[in-house]
Formats: structure tokens, C-alpha cells, sequence
């Protein structure tokens, strides 16, 4: 009868320090954040807030096929000339990039087109949590790129551009994401601007910095099926002078289909030069203004 009374006092005394332990557990879990809002690092044209997990490698195929011609025929209203862009001169980038430590993500690509090179990073700052105690998601990312072409007459730091961007963003729900961010691009040597655009001439004046924004939306129509939309703008354009370099903002849509290690996107843009501070520079030709077809490929191998 003693050893019962004791052992019921010891549990009667060890309760409150059990309950108190338990509500200090319980104050001291970290909110868990939100299921990812993208389903890729890319949203068409431009980066999402997405950093794969640690120890992820990721290959990256990305084709844009030429504009697409507005000579038709009225007829049939089919383009034979390039099939809507289909047969026109392409451009195409292999990016490779790997999660070495939570959170970070480093790279680098190849882009056919002037024969860019560039190596890139990108930083979760923070995640949003269920609990909606930090509200949305923000993401850095930045790139160096180098122009490798054997036909560049320039040589050494004129040929490096460079890009920062910072990105925010949030899941609104279980269907609907949506991201806001503001990119600063710098190119070290302009004068090649001369020669990217129709009708340039030394005597137009430019600039060595962009400044741009971009929105970006996506909503999941079935389990691995998503709408993608997106605009991007300069705000601080390139070229200072007047005549026919007037920017044009890239609106953008297309379809989604992703899976647990991959994902691939087909959608209709304005964007051609894929490496992000080219498309913000050059897109005042009159070309711009012109649609194109692009996919975009990621694969996933965890290691």
C-alpha cells in the first residue's frame, strides 16, 4: 500500500514539469514552410525563388525557335516560310547547376547565340511557412557571363555583363503562385550594342546599366499540369537616344507538365538571347515585338 501511494505522489509531482516540457516543445518547433510554389528554377524566361535541395544536380535544356515571320499566305493564313518561326535560326542554352549546401545553388551555362558563357548563383533567403508567419518566400539571384565569341573585337573585362536579381514570392493557395521581383543588369563594354541591333550607329547613346521588373503567375490546373504567365520589362532602358529603340515588354504564356524529377514547359514569348540581362538590353529592334516558340527542359538526379 506504501509503494502505491509512493508511486502515485511521484506521478502527481512529475506532471506539471512533463505538461511545462511539453508546451516548451511545442513553442520552440519551427513552422514548417509551404509546399514549393514552382515546380522548376525557371518560369519561361526568368528564375523562380526555387532552390532544389541539398545535393540535387540539375540539367537544364532551353530552345527558343526563331520569331515567328509576319509574311503569310493570305490564303491559308500559314506562315511557309518558317513555319511560324519553327525553321528560323534558333537559339539554344545547356545549363548545369548543383545544391552543394541547403539553400544555395551554383552554376553554369552555355548559350549558342554570341556564344555566351555564364556562371550563376542563387540564395533562399526565406521560405514561407504554413503558419503564414513569414509570409513569402525571397530569393538572390545573380550571374557573371562572358561573351566567348571568336568574332567579338573586344577583349578582356568588355566582354563580362553582369545580373542581380532579387525575388518575391508567395503561394496563395494550393493552385495559385505568384512572384514579384526587380533585376539590375551591367555590361562592362557596350559598343557591341552597334552591332546587335538593326540600324544602330556610333552616334546612339547608351547606357552600361539596365534596370527591369518581372511578374510572374502560375496555376495548377491537375496533379502535374500548370498555366504559366509572365511579363518582363526594362524600367531603365538601354539606349538613351530617340528613333526605333523602343522597348517593348515581354508577355509571355505556356503550359507546364512536371514530375518529381523533371519538368518541362512549351509556351509563346518575346524573349530570344535566354541569358537574362540580354533580354532585358536588346529587346528594342523591331524584332521584338515579333512571338517565338520555346520549351524549357529541367532534369533532376538527387545525390
Amino acid at each position: 500500500m506504501k509503494n502505491i501511494f509512493l508511486l502515485t505522489l511521484s506521478l502527481i509531482l512529475c506532471l506539471p514539469a512533463a505538461v511545462l516540457a511539453q508546451e516548451e516543445g511545442e513553442q520552440t518547433q519551427k513552422p514548417r514552410p509551404v509546399r514549393a510554389p514552382f515546380e522548376s528554377i525557371w518560369l519561361i524566361d526568368g528564375q523562380t525563388i526555387i532552390v532544389p535541395s541539398k545535393g540535387t544536380f540539375e540539367w537544364d535544356i532551353q530552345h527558343r525557335f526563331g520569331r515567328i515571320n509576319t509574311d503569310v499566305n493570305r490564303d491559308s493564313g500559314v506562315n511557309l516560310r518558317s513555319l511560324w518561326g519553327i525553321y528560323s535560326p534558333s537559339n539554344i542554352r545547356l545549363g548545369f547547376s548543383y545544391v552543394p549546401v541547403e539553400n544555395l545553388m551554383v552554376g553554369f551555362g552555355n548559350t549558342k547565340n554570341d556564344n555566351l558563357i555564364d556562371f550563376n548563383v542563387k540564395y533562399s533567403i526565406l521560405k514561407q511557412t504554413r503558419d503564414w508567419s513569414t509570409p513569402v518566400s525571397v530569393s538572390y539571384f545573380g550571374n557573371a557571363v562572358v561573351d566567348a565569341g571568336q568574332d567579338n573585337i573586344f577583349n578582356g573585362l568588355q566582354r563580362w555583363s553582369f545580373y542581380h536579381e532579387l525575388m518575391v514570392a508567395v503561394r496563395v493557395n494550393m493552385n495559385l503562385s505568384v512572384q514579384l521581383s526587380g533585376n539590375f543588369s551591367h555590361f562592362n563594354g557596350m559598343e557591341k550594342s552597334f552591332y546587335k541591333l538593326e540600324g544602330a550607329t556610333p552616334d546612339t547613346l547608351y547606357r552600361n546599366d539596365v534596370i527591369g521588373i518581372s511578374a510572374k503567375a502560375r496555376y495548377k490546373v491537375g496533379s502535374t499540369i500548370s498555366l504559366l504567365l509572365a511579363y518582363d520589362s526594362p524600367v531603365v532602358g538601354l539606349y538613351e537616344g530617340e528613333g526605333d529603340f523602343d522597348y517593348r515588354p515581354n508577355i509571355s504564356f505556356g503550359l507546364e507538365m512536371s514530375t518529381s524529377g523533371h519538368a518541362f514547359q512549351i509556351f509563346a514569348g518575346r524573349y530570344y538571347d535566354i541569358v537574362p540581362q540580354y533580354n532585358y538590353a536588346y529587346n528594342g529592334s523591331p524584332d521584338a515585338s515579333k512571338f517565338l516558340i520555346g520549351f524549357n527542359m529541367t532534369r533532376l538526379w538527387n545525390f
